[in-house]
This record gives structure tokens, sequence and C-alpha cells, in this order.
């Protein structure tokens, strides 16, 4: 899997761009997910976040994480609509490293295992998983701890 990583300029020494692939790609392992696809992440602030979650879901707060999945609009696409590059564009995640600091104090453990959750639970996102009823919450809390567990016992 091909992930494009952006971190803001006040972050990147705070978290690993490497240590980020090494977890996405561990998420992709475990859902099976296809070699030729490709994701875009962003670790960024509470003002940025604040702002494409106003503008994409008409939520005026910034939150921790926010999933911009491609796949909708793939599976809607013709047949005959092949992707140019012949990868499958899974999407983009958006993290707020001062939203996952607060989790993570709030929660006693550290910002890096709170960016892995978040990061866990964006890319299920992309993968089409979601909470919006009691049924899949619990299915995806589910995914989100196995995987977790995986991350955690490579040492990631």
């Amino acid at each position: 899997m091909e992930i494009n990583i952006l971190i803001d300029k006040e972050y990147k020494n705070k978290v690993k761009s490497t240590w980020l692939k090494n977890v996405a790609r561990q998420v992709q392992k475990a859902e099976n997910v296809s070699e030729k696809s490709e994701m875009g992440l962003k670790i960024t602030g509470d003002e940025e976040i604040h702002r494409l979650n106003l503008i994409y879901l008409d939520e005026d707060r910034p939150t921790d994480v926010l999933s911009f999945p491609m796949n909708e609009q793939l599976e809607a696409a013709p047949v005959f609509v092949k992707v140019p590059d012949g990868k499958l564009h899974l999407g983009d995640i958006v993290i707020s490293y001062p939203t996952a600091l607060k989790q993570a104090e709030e929660h006693n453990h550290p910002v890096n295992r709170e960016i892995a959750i978040l990061l866990i639970h964006g890319i299920l996102h992309l993968l089409g998983y979601d909470h919006d009823i009691p049924a899949r919450e619990r299915k995806m809390h589910r995914r989100e701890a196995a995987i977790l567990k995986i991350i955690e016992e490579q040492g990631l």
C-alpha cells in the first residue's frame, strides 16, 4: 500500500512518517487490503481539522480524526472505468495531533497509542466500516481492538 503522508511542520518532530506507515500497513495486512492501494494521511492541528469538519460535515468544532473515503465513488463507477494508475484509491485521513495528545492524557496512555487508535479507526472508515448503528459500531470496535492488539504485539 502506498501511503502519502503530510505532517504539519509543528508536529514533524512529534510523530514519524515511518511509524505511521508501519501502523497503516498492519491495518492493511489485517484487513487484506490490496498492495495496489493508496491512501493519504495528514497530521495537523485543531484549527485545520475544525475547518475541514465544518466544510465537509457541517460540524462547527474540532475533532480527533476525519476520514474521506473514495470507495463509495469507486463502487458507483461503471465497470469499464479503470483507475489510470491501476491503484485503488482508498481516500484520505486527517488526524489532529493536539486532540490526540489531549485524549491520550485523558486515557493515561502514550500519544502514539492514541494516534494508532485514530489511524486504525480512520482506515476502517476508508474500508467501509461505520458506527452509525449499534451492530455496525460493535463490529467496528471489535476490529479496532483486534488490530490494535496486533500492532502492540509488533512493538509499534
